[in-house]
């Protein structure tokens, strides 16, 4: 019998059980300020969070750590298994401008395992642990903002823009890192983190849901990243309202060599019913591929707003990596410029490492990001890609794509599309796609079987369908029947 992939909601779900249903009736609730928290706002309350955190692990599963009221002012803390760390409406989790208050330790950053600061609040190799509340996570990121640009200034000039990322080390707000069944959401505000905003690596059965993101608030910050989903399977991101300055909702698997060597991909993954106000872009696999992608859905994204791209997808020709049995679909754009782009030769200055000759002491972070890959291993195949019922008014352009010739961009569907732009585009190195139903508006309606509509469609490469009879509104569609 075929197998049918479903969605990785539904795998989701009985992992969900697991956290919720460690909350027993013999549950406590442990209060920070038995061990001296203040919560004035001044006065640095990590270690009082810290040990509310780890009495209540040792309690017993199902414990809450609640922050009532106040501002606690805080470096790094680390959530435990079977412990809530509980924000309450009111309470805010101010993190630390002190580096030195996020100890430094093992993880991956953009697609690199290595050493680097942690985040605000970490659940690190635990499982049934969940950071929630109706109250707020506030990286007050602007001084790592500043620091970046600082060090990046210096580096550019000296043919080092790739290495900047890496150098300028910046706390994330919320990591969840090689854990299972682990939830964050339940209202939280997550604001000005100092870098990317939720990032889940190497974990498994994770939920982040009913969170609101703001980090364009007193500065616009460097890759502030909403929700990175990075070499994980069985994710479920819903109910997201999102305003950053980088990627809104991000799949991730790995840089290049370091990528290919550890070659986890992201896979079963689900995010929908989410609204995107300010970004890079609205959905965004890559430019991180090297593990691959596989079996990701997308649907019910409304994008508006300052977002320059609806649907990206980014690689390089050093990344490697595949992405299948991708699903995109039910997504509305409002004066959004490009509705879908594909590049995979993506930011050239930062994809790809040479170390200047002067260099002597090359750090070992440098040495793996400037290891060479063979070409035939470095790129990435994207194939199996289906786009559907996609609304987008008041763009610039429909279509920005191009791949590799000797790596096509190979049987993408797309269908139901209707798109107001000034300009089709271009898709180029795109073999066996497939259009139906699909309407461009330049100026005046025309067909997408309309070459002088978009740019680079050649007929061995391209199918057009017409539009299907009307369904029988008592029969499942494909797609329903494949969620079920």
């Amino acid at each position: 019998m075929k197998r049918r992939w479903r969605p990785a909601g539904a795998a989701l779900f009985s992992g969900l059980v697991l956290v919720l249903a460690s909350a027993g009736a013999g549950a406590k609730d442990f209060n920070p300020a038995a061990w001296g928290a203040k919560a004035d706002g001044v006065t640095k309350d990590t270690q009082a969070i810290q040990s509310a955190i780890d009495a209540a692990a040792k309690a017993g599963g199902g414990n809450r750590v609640v922050l009532a009221g106040g501002t606690y002012l805080s470096g790094s803390v680390f959530v435990k298994s079977g412990v809530t760390l509980y924000v309450g409406k009111g309470a805010t989790l101010l993190g630390s401008q002190d580096i030195a208050d996020y100890p430094v330790m093992p993880t991956r950053i953009a697609g690199i395992e290595m050493r680097w600061p942690a985040a605000l609040v970490n659940i690190a190799n635990e499982k049934n642990a969940a950071i929630e509340g109706e109250g707020t996570i506030d990286g007050d990121g602007k001084v790592f903002w500043d620091s970046y640009w600082t060090l990046r200034k210096a580096y550019e000039p000296r043919g080092l823009r790739w290495a900047s990322d890496y150098d300028a080390q910046r706390p994330r707000l919320v990591q969840v890192f090689r854990s299972s069944h682990a939830k964050v959401g339940g209202g939280l505000l997550l604001r000005r983190a100092g870098f990317w905003t939720v990032h889940i690596c190497y974990s498994e059965d994770v939920t982040v849901e009913d969170v609101t993101i703001r980090n364009n608030e007193g500065g616009r910050g460097p890759s502030t990243d909403g929700i990175d989903i990075d070499s994980s399977k069985r994710v479920l991101v819903q109910r997201a309202d999102i305003a950053v300055n980088d990627d809104a909702l991000c799949l991730k698997a790995g840089r290049d060599s370091d990528g290919q060597r550890v070659a986890r991909p992201t896979e079963d993954v689900v995010i929908r019913d989410s609204v995107i106000r300010d970004a890079a872009a609205g959905v965004t696999f890559g430019s991180e591929t090297a593990g691959g992608f596989r079996n990701i859905e997308a649907y019910n994204l409304t994008v508006v707003g300052n977002v320059p791209v609806g649907i990206l997808f980014k690689s390089a020709h050093t990344r490697g990596g595949f992405g299948e049995n991708l699903r995109i679909h039910d997504i509305t754009m409002t004066d959004i410029p490009v509705v879908l782009r594909v590049t995979m030769n993506w930011n050239p200055s930062y994809s790809y490492a040479q170390i200047p000759a002067d260099i002597k002491d090359v750090p070992p972070v440098w040495k793996v990001l400037a290891t060479p890959v063979p070409r035939d291993k470095g790129m990435a195949h994207f194939h199996d890609v289906k786009i559907w019922n996609i609304r987008a008014t008041g763009a610039t352009t429909a279509f920005e794509v191009d791949a590799y010739k000797e790596a096509p961009l190979e049987r993408f569907s797309l269908s139901r599309l209707e798109i107001q732009a000034k300009q089709g585009g271009y898709i180029h190195d795109a073999k066996d796609w497939r259009f139906e139903d699909t309407k461009l508006t330049l100026g005046s309606p025309v067909g997408i079987e309309d070459a002088a509509a978009v740019k680079g469609l050649p007929a061995s490469a391209v199918h057009v369908r017409p539009a299907p009879p009307k369904a029988d509104p008592m029969k499942k569609s494909f797609e329903e029947q494949d969620k079920t």
